[in-house]
C-alpha cells in the first residue's frame, strides 16, 4: 500500500516536470499558433503524460488574451474619450482622477509586459494590436507628460529671491564729486554731488525652490518611465526640454534680461547699458545658483536612473537661457572701453568665475563649457584693457584751468575714489594683471623702493597715484601765485594721502608711503609761508628805520606800518577766498601763520608804537592790534572772499 501510494505521487511530480518543459520548448520555438498546437499533438501521442498539456497552454493562452483586451479597452476607452466633441482635450486621466490615471498606467504596464512574452511576440494580429495600443498611449502620455508640466510649472518668485540676497552697496565719492565720462569735464565741474557703486548681492548656500510642484513631479517620473521604456524616449526628451527651455526664458524676462543680439547690445547707451549689467549680474547669480540647480534636481528626480536621458534633458534644457546669458556677456567684453565701466566689468567677471565652477559640475557638454570660459577670459581681457586706459588717462589729462581757489582737483576726487573702490577687486585684480607683473618694475625702484607689498595690484596702484602726483605737478605750474601753487599742492596731497590712510589702500602702499607724502604737505606749507609772508614780515624788521627805538624816523616808521597794512589787508582779501576743506590742516595753516607774524607786529609796536600813538593820525598808521590780527587770521582759507573795513583806532 506504502509503495502504491509513493509510485502514485513521483508520477504526478514526474508528469509536471514533463508538461513544464514541454511548454517552454514550444515557447522557446517562437512559432505561430497553428504551428504550436500541431507540436502539443506530435509531443501528447508520444507519452500519454502530455494529454492534458494541449488544454493547459490553451487556457493559459486565453488568459494572456484576456489580459490583454483589459489592457487595450482601458487604452481605448480613454483615446476615444479624448476624439469626443463633447469632452475636453485636456481631460486626461492623470490629471482628473488618481484611480483612473492608476488604471491607465497599469494597462500600459500590462502590455508591455505581454509584448515581451514569446507567445504574444508569435502572434502578429496581436502584436498589431499591441503596437497600435502603445503608440496610442504613448500619445495620449506625452500630451499628459507636457500639460502636467505646464500646469505645475512654479512662477518665479523674482520679489521674493531679491529678498533673501544681502545687499552690499559701497559708497563712492559721496559729497566728493560724480564721475564724469571725460577727463577733459573735470575742469568744469562746478557742483558735487554722491553716488555709489553697488557691487551687487550676495546670494545663500541654502537658497532652494521648487520649478514644478512636488506632487507633480512623482505623476512626471511615472510617465517619463514608461515613455523610455516604450522607446519613446526621444519624443518625452524632447516634450520635456522644450517646456521648461520655455519656462527659462520667462524666467529671464523676470529677471530683467533681453534678448538682444551682441551688435544690438553695443549700440546701448552707458546709463542703459549700467542697468542692464547690474540685472546680468543679479541674473546669472539667481540663473545658475537657483534656477539651473533647480533644472538639474528636477531631471534628476523626472529621469532617475536614465542617466544618460538626464544629462540630455538637462543640457537641452539649460543651452538657451545659458547662451543668451553669454552673448550679452561677450558683447559687454568686446564692447567700447571707458573707465566708468571697469566696476561692472569686474563684477561680470567674478559673478561668471564663481559661476562656472557649478556649471561646469553641472552641464556635461563641453560647448557650453568652453563657451562659458572664452566669455570669462574676454571679460579679464576687457577689465584689464579699461583698467590700462585708465591709468594712460590718468597720465595724460591735460585740462589748463586751474582751480580758482586753490582747492582740490576733480581729477584727484576722481582718481582717489576709483582706486579706493578698486581695493574691493584687489583678488581678482592680481589674478589678471599677474601677467604683466613685469612691466614697468623699474619705475618703482627709485622712489618707492620700500614698498611694503609686491602684488601686482600693488605696484599698478602706486604708479597710477604717481602719475597723479606728476599731472597735479604739473597743474600747480598754471598758477602765477607761487602761495597758491602751494596751497593747491597740500589739498590734493593730503586729500590723497587720507584716501589712502582711511581704506584698504594703505595696506597696500604701507605706512612709509603715507609718511613721505605727510612730509611733502609739510614742505610745501613752509614754501608757503616763505612764499606769501616773507615781504609782509620784513615791513618789521628793524634795518633802515634809523636810530634806536626812541629816536628812530617816524617818515620811515609810517612807511612801515603802512606797507604792513597794505601786505595784511591784501593777503586777507586774497586769502579768505582760497579754499583749505581740510578743518586740521586749515588751522595748522592758521597757526602757523600767527606764530610768525603776531611776534613779529606785537615787538614792533612795543618798539615804535609809542613814536606814532603820540602824534596826529596815529589811528592811520597802527590800524591794528595784535588781537585785531589774531582774529582777522580766522577767517583765511575759508573760500569766502572778505574785505577789512577798518575803523580806526581811538587813541586814549
Amino acid at each position: 500500500m506504502g509503495t502504491t501510494t509513493t509510485t502514485t505521487s513521483l508520477d504526478a511530480g514526474g508528469e509536471d516536470r514533463v508538461m513544464a518543459a514541454a511548454q517552454q520548448i514550444v515557447k522557446s520555438l517562437n512559432t505561430a499558433k497553428e504551428v504550436r498546437e500541431d507540436m502539443l499533438l506530435i509531443f501528447s501521442s508520444f507519452d500519454n503524460r502530455l494529454s492534458n498539456i494541449t488544454n493547459l497552454i490553451k487556457k493559459d493562452s486565453d488568459s494572456t488574451g484576456v489580459r490583454f483586451d483589459a489592457a487595450e479597452k482601458v487604452i481605448l476607452r480613454w483615446d476615444s474619450s479624448s476624439s469626443n466633441p463633447d469632452t475636453s482635450r485636456h481631460s486626461l486621466p492623470c490629471e482628473d482622477s488618481p484611480h483612473e490615471a492608476a488604471e491607465y498606467l497599469s494597462a500600459v504596464d500590462e502590455i508591455l509586459k505581454l509584448v515581451v512574452d514569446v507567445s504574444i511576440r508569435s502572434d502578429n494580429e496581436i502584436m498589431d494590436r499591441a503596437e497600435a495600443a502603445v503608440q496610442l498611449a504613448m500619445s495620449r502620455l506625452e500630451d499628459e507628460f507636457r500639460l502636467i508640466m505646464i500646469r505645475n510649472t512654479v512662477p518665479l518668485d523674482a520679489e521674493g529671491l531679491y529678498g533673501s540676497i544681502r545687499r552690499v552697496s559701497l559708497s563712492f565719492a559721496a559729497n566728493e564729486g560724480e564721475i564724469d565720462e571725460e577727463f577733459e569735464s573735470f575742469g568744469e565741474v562746478d557742483s558735487v554731488r554722491g553716488c555709489f557703486h553697488d557691487r551687487g548681492a550676495s546670494l545663500g548656500d541654502d537658497l532652494c525652490v521648487d520649478l514644478i510642484n512636488a506632487d507633480a513631479v512623482v505623476e512626471l517620473k511615472e510617465i517619463a518611465d514608461r515613455m523610455i521604456r516604450s522607446g519613446y524616449e526621444k519624443e518625452c526628451v524632447q516634450t520635456y526640454s522644450n517646456i521648461r527651455r520655455d519656462a527659462l526664458d520667462e524666467y529671464l524676462v523676470i529677471l530683467g534680461v533681453e534678448k538682444l543680439s551682441i551688435e544690438e547690445a553695443q549700440k546701448i547707451e552707458w546709463k542703459a547699458l549700467d542697468e542692464k549689467m547690474k540685472k546680468w549680474i543679479q541674473a546669472i547669480k539667481i540663473t545658475v545658483r537657483v534656477l539651473l540647480s533647480g533644472e538639474k534636481r528636477l531631471c534628476d528626480q523626472i529621469f532617475n536612473g536614465f542617466d544618460s536621458i538626464k544629462e540630455i534633458c538637462f543640457s537641452e534644457t539649460a543651452k538657451g537661457c545659458v547662451m543668451q546669458l553669454l552673448n550679452f556677456g561677450e558683447a559687454v567684453a568686446i564692447g567700447k572701453r571707458s573707465s566708468e565701466k571697469l566696476f561692472r566689468i569686474l563684477d561680470m567677471y567674478d559673478v561668471l568665475a564663481d559661476a562656472l565652477l557649478d556649471l561646469e559640475m553641472m552641464i556635461t557638454d563641453e560647448f557650453l563649457c568652453s563657451e562659458a570660459k572664452g566669455v570669462l577670459s574676454g571679460l579679464g581681457e576687457a577689465a584689464k584693457g579699461t583698467f590700462v586706459e585708465f591709468e594712460n588717462a590718468v597720465k595724460s589729462e591735460a585740462s589748463k584751468k586751474p582751480m580758482q581757489n586753490g582747492e582740490i582737483h576733480p581729477l584727484t576726487r576722481y582718481v582717489m575714489n576709483y582706486v579706493k573702490l578698486l581695493v574691493d577687486y584687489s583678488k581678482t585684480l592680481n589674478l589678471l594683471l599677474e601677467s604683466d607683473e613685469d612691466e614697468e618694475d623699474d619705475g618703482l625702484q627709485s622712489e618707492d623702493s620700500e614698498l611694503e607689498t609686491t602684488t601686482p595690484f600693488a605696484k599698478r596702484l602706486l604708479l597710477l597715484i604717481s602719475s597723479l602726483e606728476s599731472n597735479l605737478e604739473e597743474k600747480s605750474k598754471l598758477y602765477e601765485d607761487g602761495a597758491l601753487h602751494c596751497i593747491f599742492l597740500m589739498n590734493n596731497i593730503l586729500y590723497i594721502v587720507q584716501k589712502v590712510k582711511d581704506s584698504e589702500l594703505g595696506k597696500l602702499l604701507g605706512d612709509n608711503w603715507v609718511r613721505k607724502r605727510r612730509g611733502q604737505v609739510r614742505q610745501y606749507a613752509t614754501s608757503y609761508l616763505r612764499a606769501c609772508w616773507m615781504k609782509t614780515l620784513y615791513c618789521l624788521k628793524d634795518e633802515g628805520i634809523g636810530g634806536s627805538s626812541n629816536n628812530a624816523s617816524k617818515v620811515t616808521l609810517k612807511e612801515r606800518f603802512k606797507n604792513f597794512n597794505a601786505c595784511f589787508e591784501e593777503i586777507y582779501r586774497i586769502q579768505t577766498g582760497w579754499k583749505v576743506p581740510d578743518p586740521q590742516l586749515r588751522e595748522e595753516l592758521r597757526i602757523s601763520i600767527s606764530e610768525k607774524v603776531i611776534p613779529a607786529y606785537r615787538s614792533f609796536m612795543g618798539r615804535f608804537g609809542s613814536q606814532l600813538e603820540s602824534g596826529r593820525n596815529s589811528g592811520k598808521y597802527i590800524k591794528y592790534t595784535p588781537e585785531d590780527l589774531e582774529n582777522y587770521l580766522l577767517d583765511l582759507f575759508e573760500g569766502s572772499p572778505l574785505i577789512l573795513h577798518h575803523m580806526r583806532r581811538k587813541i586814549s
